[in-house]
Formats: structure tokens, C-alpha cells, sequence
């Protein structure tokens, strides 16, 4: 391995992601199902409703009450009665990146506990199904009281039906629902394939919930990544050499690697990583890179793992149509949280210079 020698001290360069092969066992997977790092002290009383947009509050305090209905009536006898009652709740928070949706689903999943709540994203449910399989993926979940569902998205004709039978199983298990998403229940899929074809199913996803809207600003307030100056390559360099638990990987070679990985395991790759230095950052021409890359990026900032970007600077990271099409919200929430992640990797660079 090669050495580096600086100020008369020898370093060894910084691991690569691309050198790591991770593993993620049931047991990981189904663990890995709890709020991520970045809301671990997630509360109703720690989130700020902006009073300009009184939707915020209004979720806050149906959330607590769907929070007290699922706190007191515990598995057995008490469950019976909630039944009685009618069914389990289903509720869907709609709104923007950036409104502190993710912080109130948490909130929600943190009031019940990890051994009644199950929190994850979209994509960590359907890579649960395509590693475990849909029939012990049910028995897993249907054990809780609550699933918490982030980043709902139908990407495909298979998520589509994939997820309907799920919500199914589960609310025939008297389990409740409770999901965020940038988009209406009934518009999911919609610029992404042949939704229509799927009208059925996603009108019956639509149906079982209750919508809470929530407006509101971005509350990160990032630019664009992309428009920020880039960090020079040799103080990038230099930065993650002398962190400790930093990678440091070309961007190409990065999004090479993306493509030999299972994205249900792009968690398990950021074991023990604390910045994430980035060199050649350009734009992403492919739409299957682009997508592998805002899942890695959701998977950085639950686990707050700040990055350091180099590059040119001269062009965006997504292209003008991908920011126009189907996926735009996925990709404008990433760029929204690589802002937030560049910019604590600028100020550890700023505080140790």
C-alpha cells in the first residue's frame, strides 16, 4: 500500500467504498428497521411547526393521537379491542423535501418503541421482500403494531403490486400504517412508467390511507450542491487523510461500484465511516447511476456522515431532464440533503485548517 508523507508524517492513504463488499443477513436487515441516526432523538415536542404554515402543526397533533391510540392498547387483549374499534390506522404525510416530514414519522415510530415499530424507506421494504422473500417479510412485520413507511415512491409495475398485496397482508394483521411521500397517493407512479395500467392497485393504495398534508419551506435552505465551489482536490485530499474512519474514492469508480453492490446494503458499507471525500464529482448521464447515487445519499444523511465534493464545478450533478422528469423529486431531496452533508464537510475542513 502506498504511503504518504506529509509535514514529516507518514499516512496511510484513506479506504476506498469501492474496496468494500458488504453483507447484510436477515437478522441485519430486520434490525436496520429503526429510525436512522439523524432522528434517533426524534419527538413530537422537538419538532418546530412554522406557524406561516399551520398544516405542520396539524400533523403534529394527529400524529400524537394515532400515537396514543396504538400506545395504549397493547398486543392481545387490547388489540382485540382497537379492532373492535374499526381498523388499524394508515396515515400519509404529503408534502415537500425539507418540511420535517421524516421527523415526524420517527417521532411516531419512537413513541411506540423498536419492538413495536418497524421504520424504514420504500426501498428498504422491497429490498426486505428480494432478500427474505414476501411470505416471512409479512410474518417479520406483522409482529409489530406499526410500520413506518419513508420516501413512499412506486417506481415500477412490480413495486406497485408488490406494495398493495404488502399493505394488505399487513392491515389484515391489524398492523398500522403510517408513510411520507413527496406525492398524493393517488398520482404515485405517475412520469415514471405505465401507471394507468395499474390504476386498481394504486387507487386501492390510495384508499387505505388517511392524507395529512404538510406544507411548508425547505428547512435545510441548501443551493444546489453543485453550485457550491468545489473543495481543491489536493485540500480533499489532505482532509480525509487526516480523519480518521474517511474514504476517499474517484466519482467514476464510485458509481462503478454502486452497480456491484445491492442497494440494501449500501447501509452496511458506511460501517464505521465518519466522512465520505469525493474526487472528479461530475455530472450523472445515466438515469440508473443517478438513482443508485440518491440511495446512497439517503442512506449518508440518515446516518449523518458528512462528504467532501471536488470537481470542475462546471456542470450540475443531474442534467436538466432528469430534474424535469419522473424522478425530480427524488433527485431535488438529494440534492437538498448532499447540500446539507457538503457543508458540514466544509466546516470540518474550515475547522481544522
Amino acid at each position: 500500500m502506498r504511503l504518504v508523507y506529509a509535514r514529516g508524517v507518514t499516512f496511510v492513504p484513506p479506504p476506498s467504498l469501492c474496496d468494500v463488499r458488504p453483507t447484510a443477513d436477515r437478522t441485519r436487515l430486520l434490525r436496520d428497521l429503526v429510525p436512522p441516526r439523524h432522528f434517533s432523538d426524534a419527538s413530537f415536542a422537538s419538532y418546530r411547526p412554522d406557524p406561516a404554515h399551520p398544516s405542520q402543526q396539524r400533523a403534529v397533533e394527529r400524529l400524537a393521537e394515532v400515537a396514543g391510540t396504538l400506545v395504549a392498547p397493547a398486543r392481545g387483549f387490547g388489540a382485540l379491542l382497537r379492532r373492535r374499534r374499526g381498523s388499524a390506522p394508515a396515515v400519509y404525510l404529503d408534502g415537500g423535501f425539507g418540511v420535517g416530514k421524516t421527523h415526524l414519522l420517527a417521532s411516531l415510530a419512537h413513541a411506540l418503541g423498536p419492538e413495536r415499530a418497524a421504520f424504514g424507506t420504500f426501498v428498504e421494504y422491497t429490498n426486505l421482500v428480494g432478500a427474505l422473500g414476501f411470505a416471512p417479510t409479512v410474518e417479520a412485520l406483522g409482529d409489530k403494531d406499526l410500520v413506518c413507511i419513508d420516501e413512499f415512491e412506486l417506481d415500477d409495475p412490480g413495486d406497485t403490486v408488490l406494495m398493495s398485496r404488502l399493505l394488505r397482508e399487513l392491515a389484515d394483521r391489524d398492523v398500522a400504517i403510517a408513510a411520507t411521500s413527496n406525492t398524493l397517493p393517488g398520482s404515485l407512479g405517475e412520469g415514471r412508467f405505465a401507471a394507468e395500467d395499474f390504476l386498481r392497485e394504486i387507487q386501492a393504495l390510495a384508499a387505505r390511507f388517511e392524507v395529512l398534508r404538510v406544507d411548508g419551506e425547505d428547512y435545510r435552505h441548501r443551493a444546489v450542491v453543485t453550485e457550491a465551489q468545489p473543495l481543491p482536490d489536493a485540500e480533499l485530499v489532505e482532509s480525509a487523510e487526516h480523519r480518521a474512519g474517511a474514504t476517499l474514492d474517484f466519482f467514476d469508480d464510485l458509481l462503478a461500484h454502486l452497480a456491484q453492490v445491492h442497494p440494501s446494503r449500501y447501509g452496511a458499507m458506511l460501517d464505521g465511516v465518519s466522512l465520505v471525500a469525493l474526487r472528479g464529482v461530475r455530472t450523472i448521464e445515466s438515469q440508473a447511476e443517478a438513482l443508485r447515487f440518491v440511495v446512497l445519499v439517503d442512506r449518508l444523511y440518515d446516518r449523518d456522515v458528512p462528504v467532501l465534493l471536488g470537481g470542475s464545478g462546471e456542470t450540475a450533478l443531474f442534467p436538466p431532464a432528469m430534474l424535469a422528469g419522473g424522478y425530480r423529486k427524488k433527485y431535488l431531496r438529494a440534492l437538498s440533503r448532499l447540500g446539507a452533508l457538503a457543508e458540514e464537510g466544509r466546516t470540518l475542513v474550515s475547522a481544522s485548517s
